[in-house]
């Protein structure tokens, strides 16, 4: 039960974190969940969660690795071999050398083997983290596709040089030749055993489909199990890298499937979800989990008498500068090496900028915190690991320190960065297909189909309200909105003058003008745009959707609502007459147009006797969306016909309207 509850709080915590970056988009969400895992150790004392590497791997690493090595580009992958092995091996050996010799120098307390397996553990790089930051600033995609290319390896020779460093340690014994043997052992095994494995899981699912096991369910399951069980028998059975074997059988599994995934559709799609979500989740509880942990890992140093705060903070500062300044000496060398050996049209002149980029993007996260904490406590001839304390504090602090670095400077390197016309060219083609839609559905609109009509047109006008061009300045957005408020405030006011005047003729009785006025009060208050009236709204919304399907009202209730829904649809018709009117007068036509399209909707819809019309309603909506969705196939078309959009964006573009299509037609089956 206690470990249900902890599941469910870090999924609880997740979910508000993602809120929170939204509303504060210049601070990564991996940073806001590592404060939030902070926050729950501190005040909740008896949530205690261990992070054991083993199952950290198998659980988190494995998944994500497999994913990634299915996604990542191939021709990036070979193009950048030589930069991608050379982070990932070479640069991680530099890094266990160089770093654990200047952290024997600085903290001579630590032993020299300490050292290293404090620096080895250091040395593997955490893409998430960077993708976070990623999504709001310019980073070069050379420089991404390196992080994300050194990623899929480096856990693993960082974990190897890790281990063999703390066996160092523990038995006080270390054969470099051993080391050696034992490194290429596994990274050749884990490879060759992750390709065969990906090969017998896809055999195995071509035969059951043979045999007529076609549950598209049961197909989708096994592709989540497969990094697992791949993970575990490269490990458990092979003694290799499981990380390098679900990193190979990840690519293998992209390029097998390529050739076979028309033909299992269905099953992709479903694949796809649930792995969007699988990864969500793992993505977010990782850095949940790190920030869980940092408390108790640093509570013994800042406890100790020995070693002051300040001096604490200072190791960290100076140990992540050196981990950092290794990485970008290297980038810089390797890259200027490479161009004088290759300067073909391809090779780009080496620069302090984009060394700089490299080293920042290098944050180290959950890996690390996973790996440290398997630090055994004490060694083999019976005394306490040395300093096992102080270097669990020192990690967490450096991955603190590295997470910080980039989220403060990261966007001062990318200010000279220009973006990519591709987001604005797909939010522009979006909103034309839109458009081209409502205009396809005002021509099919006839007598029968109006109000599904105007119910689709509705629809589409706040998908393009979804759509906000993001290079637009956030002061224009609320002019908008603001612009918008003001034309319904003028509806709404034609609305209240009509009812006013019925009540004067006493065309309506107390409770009847009470009951509008209190409508018109929560709508003008809803154009405010505040949480309240954005909760009544949703509050009155699932209401009048009670009512809707309620069939045991009394007669006289029945005769007071068709009175009362009369003054209703006379009161809009007079408020289209005033919108109808300014229209001519305000500059902002098309929203002025937009507004009119509101109330013509409303005024179909009350017409209409809800119960009995809701389902006939239901298939002409259907039966318009077909019809509009080939419409916008053929806008899509138009425009990359036209050179306005590139078939990256063209295939994008028929996904939006694959989705909506397949919302559309799905039926539940039992």
């Amino acid at each position: 039960m206690e470990l249900l509850m902890i599941v469910l709080l870090l999924l609880v915590c997740l979910l508000i974190s993602n809120i929170i970056s939204h509303y504060i988009p210049f601070i990564p969400t991996a940073l806001t969940q590592i404060a939030f895992g902070i926050i729950l150790a501190v005040f909740l004392k008896d949530l205690t969660f261990t992070l054991e590497t083993e199952w950290f791997l198998l659980l988190f690493v494995a998944p994500l690795l497999y994913n990634d090595g299915r996604h990542y580009p191939r021709e990036e992958l070979w193009k950048m071999r030589a930069p991608i092995f050379g982070n990932a091996i070479v640069l991680v050996v530099l890094t266990t050398i160089g770093g654990g010799l200047f952290i024997h120098w600085l903290i001579p307390t630590i032993p020299l083997a300490a050292a290293f397996a404090l620096a080895a553990i250091l040395s593997p790089t955490d893409p998430v983290a960077v993708n976070g930051i990623a999504k709001r600033i310019h980073i070069p995609e050379r420089v991404l596709n390196l992080v994300r290319g050194e990623s899929l390896i480096n856990d693993a020779s960082g974990l190897v040089a890790f281990n063999y460093a703390v066996a160092a340690v523990v038995t006080g014994f270390f054969s470099l030749p051993k080391a050696l043997i034992d490194f290429t052992y596994m990274f050749l095994a884990g490879a060759i055993s992750g390709f065969i494995l990906i090969l017998v899981i896809m055999w195995i699912r071509f035969t059951l489909r043979k045999q007529g096991i076609l549950d598209v369910t049961f197909h989708s399951l096994l592709q989540i199990v497969t990094p697992f069980l791949i993970y575990m028998i490269a490990e458990k059975l092979f003694h290799a890298s499981g990380v390098i074997a679900v990193v190979v059988a990840g690519i293998a599994h992209t390029i097998i499937r390529e050739r076979t995934e028309v033909l299992n559709a269905q099953e992709q799609v479903l694949t796809e979800n649930i792995w969007t979500i699988v990864l969500f989740i793992l993505n977010g509880v990782v850095f949940l989990l790190l920030g869980l942990n940092i408390p108790s890992s640093m509570i013994a140093t800042v406890e100790d008498p020995n070693i002051g705060n300040v001096l604490a903070i200072l190791y960290v500062i100076l140990i992540g500068l050196v981990i950092l300044g290794i990485r970008f000496m290297w980038s810089y060398l390797f890259s200027y090496s490479t161009y004088r050996k290759n300067q073909s049209i391809d090779s780009i002149k080496p620069s302090l900028k984009t060394s700089l980029f490299i080293s920042l993007t290098g944050v180290r996260g959950a890996v690390t915190m996973a790996g440290v904490l398997s630090i055994p406590y004490i060694v083999l001839e019976g005394s306490a690991f040395p300093e096992r304390s102080l270097i669990l504090f020192l990690a967490a602090g450096v991955i603190l320190f590295t997470l910080i670095a980039a989220t403060a400077f990261l966007p001062l390197l990318s200010q000279d960065v220009q973006p990519k016309e591709t987001e604005r060219d797909l939010t522009v083609a979006k909103r034309k297909i839109l458009l081209a839609a409502i205009e396809a559905l005002r021509s099919e609109m006839a007598e029968e189909n109006k109000t599904a009509a105007y119910e689709l047109m509705n629809e589409y006008k706040v998908k393009m309200q979804h759509i906000h061009p993001k290079w637009k300045r956030t002061e224009e957005n609320t002019n908008e909105q603001q612009k918008m408020s003001d034309i319904r405030l003028i509806g709404l006011k034609a609305e209240r003058k009509y009812l006013q005047e019925l009540m004067n003729k006493n065309g309506m009785d107390e409770e009847a003008y009470e009951a509008f006025e209190k409508s018109l009060n929560l709508r003008e208050e809803a154009l405010s745009n505040n949480v309240r009236s954005r909760f009544l709204y949703l509050f009155g919304l699932a209401m009048r959707g009670l009512k809707r399907y309620s069939l045991h009202r009394r007669k006289d209730e029945k005769t007071k609502l068709h009175v009362r829904k009369q003054i209703q649809i006379r009161a809009l018709q007079s408020a289209l007459e005033v919108l109808k009117e300014n229209a001519q007068k305000i500059e902002e036509k098309d929203m002025v147009y937009a507004v009119i399209l509101e109330y013509e909707r409303l005024t179909e819809q009350l017409k209409k006797p809800s119960v009995q019309y809701e389902e006939i309603m239901e298939e002409q909506k259907e039966e318009l969306r077909i019809k509009v969705m080939d419409v916008e196939r053929s806008k899509i078309h138009e425009l990359y016909q036209s050179g306005e959009i590139s078939r990256e964006q063209a295939r994008e573009l028929r996904r939006f309207i694959n989705y909506i299509e397949s919302v559309t037609l799905y039926e539940h089956i039992e």
